[in-house]
């Protein structure tokens, strides 16, 4: 197993089942995870210290608020935090900012663990190298 991350990530779902597999896939590849039910409880979580987190992991279509605004109210705390965005539903992260595209993704549900992960690290990854913003 790849040693820890220093930062945890921050994962949320309003589907509970779908929530736990993302986080025994995570943990299973090193990573630490923090799990929430909704973009709410996420918010309120991630605005308790802003800097804590490495990456966001958002269901795109939750209801009382949707991934994308999520993103924005994560991003107004924390311009650096990346975000990987997924859902059952196309999204095109082209229609965002061009300023925070570097930093998000999007993963088209369903996909594989190694799919996640792969998302995960290139988007890690890339953030590592760009300059900040």
């Amino acid at each position: 197993m790849p040693p820890l991350r220093r930062r945890p990530i921050l994962a949320v779902d309003d589907e509970p089942a779908l929530l736990r597999l993302f986080q025994r896939y995570l943990v299973r590849f090193g990573f630490e995870v923090e799990i929430c039910s909704n973009a709410r409880q996420a918010l309120e979580q991630f605005t308790r210290d802003a800097a804590r987190y490495e990456l966001v992991l958002a269901d795109l279509t939750m209801p009382g608020m949707s991934g994308q605004e999520l993103l924005e109210q994560l991003r107004r705390l924390n311009p650096q935090i990346c975000v990987l965005l997924c859902s059952g539903y196309p999204f095109n992260p082209l229609g965002l900012p061009v300023e925070i595209r570097r930093r998000v993704r999007f993963l088209q549900k369903p996909f594989l663990p190694a799919m996640l992960i792969e998302a995960i690290e290139e988007l890690l990854a890339s953030d590592e190298a760009a300059p900040p913003e």
